[in-house]
């Protein structure tokens, strides 16, 4: 087992980060870096392509003494983010703070404490402001020599140009849905047809082919999700149905953060001495206080997330129908409902099930937006069934 053993679909990017990590250890003996080493990288990739997987791989390679395949231990510290050497910055925010960032590059001066290295990570690096990335910059300008960056984000593009000409760039795939599958049944444990139909209704997410395929509730609330878009025939269905989908959406943010949130709770009572169900001392209510704050915002972000999942389901329905209208072989999300997409393809046409996969998009931005959800939810489902219907003449 090494520490590339997790990273599917990804050899081309893993060559390049494995040769740098070879490559560092001739820097050993205080000379420069080996071949491909550099101080500061930034790994790019679509949603559930295993960025950060990727990043605490790399960073893995780095700490481990003497070999890039990965130390157990050291592979244990960064998993448990206990590696003394390690700091890592992952917000729960929609954006992340020019504090948060002033506090990592103050901890990055430090000279590595137990390994050749001192790797910081920044997961979601798109989500700081131009002010906030500009304090990192001026980090990433005069970097000490022991310390690395490693910067997650979708694409180069989400980050100043200033970054970008110092980084360097390691650029991810989707991965295949047989890949996916491969991994989710060996890691998880899953038989070979369930681990193949979450990946395939995950669309190669990696994260939520694992939810998909480890939870019995996740795979009930994405059903129910198709089969309200293929019910709707009327406006009050879209309301309706628009309610129901944000309903849904909460029930699986709930589900993601509330096992979460009691873990930490008990974890900060535990590290401030005070009993499961013991009275709270109010000169410690503050430190709780924060916790609960910071929860909430989880709380706020995870819904958004929930809603945001809803929204790709329906653009992988709308996508099958437009292959079947087409004509396409290419293979079907949710071959499981072929029957119903039989049926919608062909009382609708192309164009209106390319409005259909339009009013999900522009639903997504508005509530990127901070649009209320329930609002760009029933919007978009009444656009869509104005589109299903003008088919049949209907006047709405």
């Amino acid at each position: 087992m090494t520490v590339w053993d997790d990273l599917t679909g990804q050899d081309e990017a893993i060559d390049v980060v494995r040769a740098a990590a070879e490559g560092s250890g001739a820097g050993d003996a205080g000379g420069a870096p080996g071949r491909g080493m550099t101080h500061s990288w930034l790994i790019t990739g679509p949603p559930g392509s295993g960025r950060s997987n990727l990043a605490y791989a790399f960073a893995t390679a780095l700490l481990s003494p003497g070999t890039p395949e990965g130390d157990l231990a050291a592979a244990r510290q960064v998993q448990a983010r206990t590696h003394p050497d390690l700091a890592v910055l992952s917000t729960e925010r929609v954006i992340i703070s020019i504090d948060e960032v002033r506090s990592l590059v103050a901890s990055s001066q430090f000279a590595p404490s137990v390994g050749r290295y001192r790797v910081m990570v920044i997961e979601d690096a798109d989500r700081m402001t131009e002010r906030t990335s500009n304090v990192l910059l001026k980090a990433l300008e005069e970097p000490p020599e022991r310390t690395v960056w490693i910067l997650c984000a979708p694409s180069d593009a989400d980050l100043l140009p200033t970054i970008r000409s110092r980084v360097r760039t390691v650029r991810l795939r989707v991965p295949t849905v047989g890949d996916v599958a491969r991994l989710i049944e060996r890691r998880d444990g899953v038989d070979a047809e369930t681990a193949e139909r979450a990946a395939r209704h995950a669309q190669s997410h990696i994260g939520m082919a694992h939810r998909l395929a480890t939870h019995e509730e996740a795979r009930s609330r994405r059903d129910r999700t198709l089969e309200l878009a293929l019910g709707i025939r009327s406006v009050s269905d879209a309301v309706l149905a628009a309610a129901t989908l944000l309903e849904i959406a909460g029930a699986d943010a709930k589900a993601i953060t509330e096992e979460r949130d009691a873990e930490e709770r008990e974890h900060a009572l535990r590290s401030l001495g005070i009993e499961p169900g013991g009275t709270i001392p109010p000169a410690l209510r503050g430190q709780l206080r924060q916790l609960e704050e910071d929860q909430k915002r989880r709380a706020t972000r995870s819904l958004r997330d929930g809603i945001d999942r809803i929204l790709v389901d329906l653009l992988s329905l709308y996508r099958d129908v437009m292959m079947i209208q087409l004509g396409s072989e290419s293979e079907l999300v949710n071959r499981e409902l072929r029957r119903e997409l039989d049926a919608l393809s062909a009382r609708t046409t192309p164009a209106a099930t390319l409005a259909a996969m339009d009013a999900v998009a522009t639903a997504r931005e508005r509530i990127d937006g901070n649009v209320a959800p329930a609002l760009a939810l029933e919007a978009m489902l009444t656009t869509i069934l104005r589109g299903t219907n003008a088919r049949k003449g209907t006047d709405l």
